[in-house]
């Protein structure tokens, strides 16, 4: 089953604890402070595999979480980082923030990464804390959170000719003659529900990968049918085969045929006006009167479109029109290789900007002071409340980072309540950072 969109939720491991602890050895009576740090969370990367074809996987499973880092240990030992996620995906998978709609990555290339979520660094062991005065300290830090978000998977097919064409024109038909390939092929509507995908050895050895993008309707660019499903595929392909039925079995003009579906494609994206296209005139083999052919390939040379008379069912014409594609791709590929000469080459490894952290927020409801951010939610963790040196090490960090300012602003007083997570505190302004 070809699975070309998939969404999934991916949560990056929390860091791993500080801890309190003292050397306690024998004749070491009053043994200082050894408590480690914490092991960072592991991150989450997706990764670009040459070998995958489909986003199935993405389908039976949809939340991903990588591994928490270890809590420190005694004797000034860390904590071990949790290990790394990696998600395998296709070549051509775009990544895209689900809440915002903004695309992330484009994995083109195998190998490809890019860092989706970050592991949550490790907090500190009261070792770290220790100084001329503070001999003792009785508190650690926790670990931070690790990142989360929510993306869509879309994968466009990586191919470098694209055949295109109304239902039943004959796509799959020329795509088997052409490749190794074997689409499902039958007379009626739709028979390709999905992207099928072929090579094609040139006479001079050279070889290109052909993609038969599924038969498209009116309105497809508006998302009718599949329509934004089947048009993704194209954006990719450099070269396109415009394939139409030149019999008119089905009582369509040809001419209309191909005035519509180029409509749609640039209804859609606008820079496929730009690829390149060739018509591929099928069923000629059916097709008895001169005079339909010439008005035909008349209508095409007047668009200045390479007119090309083939049957896939009798193989007449498909090498002329292989060794013709063939050609205008060598030529689309030096076109892009000579622009992309001023343009930086993008780093394999993408990574996600680091995120614009709230520290703090302060707000008064029902007569108390709420204090809510990343900063707080942190401090709160690693908060001793049976310990007066962490609780002059709270106070200090409040001070120093504006919170017992912003509370001052908004007119707090002694012994009003202020409330920091689920933690309810008496609001005094006595402890003296200095001590």
């Amino acid at each position: 089953m070809f699975v070309d969109q998939a969404e999934i939720s991916l949560k990056a491991g929390d860091g791993g604890n500080g801890i309190v602890a003292f050397r306690r050895e024998k004749y070491v009576p009053d043994g200082g402070p050894d408590g480690g740090d914490g092991g960072k969370g592991g991150d989450v990367w997706i990764i670009a595999d040459s070998n995958l074809r489909t986003l199935m996987d993405f389908r039976y499973k949809r939340h991903y979480k990588a591994d928490k880092g270890e809590d420190g240990k005694k004797k000034n030992m860390f904590g071990k980082s949790g290990d790394d996620l990696e998600l395998l995906v296709p070549c051509g998978t775009l990544i895209i923030n689900k809440q915002t709609g903004i695309m992330l990555a484009d994995l083109v290339r195998p190998g490809d990464r890019f860092l989706a979520a970050r592991g949550g660094k490790g907090g500190k062991g009261n070792a770290r804390f220790k100084t001329p005065t503070r001999q003792a300290p009785q508190f650690a830090t926790a670990g931070e959170q690790g990142e989360e978000i929510e993306i869509m998977l879309e994968l466009k097919l990586i191919a470098d000719i694209g055949l295109l064409g109304f239902p039943n024109v004959g796509k799959s038909t020329l795509l088997s003659v052409i490749s190794e390939a074997r689409p499902k092929i039958a007379n009626y509507h739709f028979t390709t529900l999905t992207p099928n995908l072929g090579v094609v050895k040139g006479k001079g050895g050279d070889s290109f990968v052909v993609a038969d993008i599924p038969g498209l309707i009116e309105g497809a660019s508006e998302g009718v049918g599949l329509g934004h499903d089947f048009l993704r595929h194209i954006e990719r392909t450099k070269v396109l085969i415009h394939v139409i039925d030149a019999a008119g079995l089905e009582g369509r003009d040809p001419l209309d045929d191909y005035e519509k579906l180029n409509q749609e494609l640039f209804q859609y994206a606008k820079a496929l006006k730009e690829k390149p296209q060739i018509i591929a005139a099928n069923k000629m083999d059916l097709l008895f009167d001169e005079d339909k052919v010439a008005v035909l390939k008349a209508g095409f040379e007047e668009k200045q479109r390479p007119f090309y008379e083939i049957s896939a069912a009798t193989g007449a014409g498909i090498d002329e029109l292989m060794t013709a594609a063939g050609k205008m791709l060598k030529d689309e590929e030096q076109r892009l290789e000579h622009e992309s000469l001023n343009i930086e080459t993008a780093e394999r490894v993408v990574t996600l900007p680091q995120k614009d952290i709230e520290r703090f927020t302060v707000r008064k409801q029902d007569g108390i002071y709420l204090v809510e951010g990343d900063l707080v939610r942190k401090l709160i963790y690693s908060l001793n409340m049976e310990s007066m040196d962490s609780l002059l090490h709270f106070h200090r960090i409040l001070e120093k980072h504006g919170v017992i300012g912003t509370l001052k602003e908004m007119g707090i007083r002694e012994g009003d309540t202020v409330q920091i997570m689920e933690v309810e505190f008496e609001f005094t302004d006595q402890m003296d950072p200095g001590h």
